[in-house]
């Protein structure tokens, strides 16, 4: 058993796709067209793993209370974490390309972390994990925020 998917409630499919393919540099796995309106769209950052990595499903809010969810789907907690192996080279590129960092890095006892917002206020930790003695690289995920 293994993590496929996690959804994010988005207004606009392709909004949400130009923000994530543009903005912070993800892949597009899937844009497929379901019919009524619906499509089943999925992406994840680059050089993410194999076929079986996790990605991110970009699901339309279709009613009022999923609408109510866009970008609040944590209750303002940070909510997703991406690691990566250069902080300083990824955070400089995506505000390039002009996402809104609501924290600048910092150094934690877990690794160098800065907290950016998706385009409907969502909060991503993009983390470059240092190990910790006697347990290896921490996500970051058992901080208190």
């Amino acid at each position: 058993m293994h993590l496929a998917l996690v959804t994010i409630t988005v207004r606009d499919y392709d909004e949400a796709i130009a923000f994530y393919t543009r903005a912070l540099g993800f892949e597009l796995l899937e844009d497929t067209d379901l019919g009524g309106g619906k499509r089943w769209v999925r992406v994840r950052p680059r050089g993410d793993g194999g076929v079986d990595a996790p990605a991110f499903l970009l699901a339309r809010a279709a009613t009022p209370a999923q609408l109510a969810s866009v970008g609040n789907q944590t209750g303002g907690r940070v909510g997703f974490f991406l690691h990566t192996d250069d902080l300083e080279r990824d955070h400089a590129a995506m505000l390039a390309r002009g996402v809104t960092f609501t924290r600048p890095p910092a150094d934690h006892p877990y690794g160098r972390v800065a907290v950016f917002s998706d385009l409907y206020g969502n909060q991503f930790d993009l983390i470059q994990p240092r190990a910790y003695p006697g347990i290896g690289p921490m996500s970051g995920a058992d901080t208190i925020r």
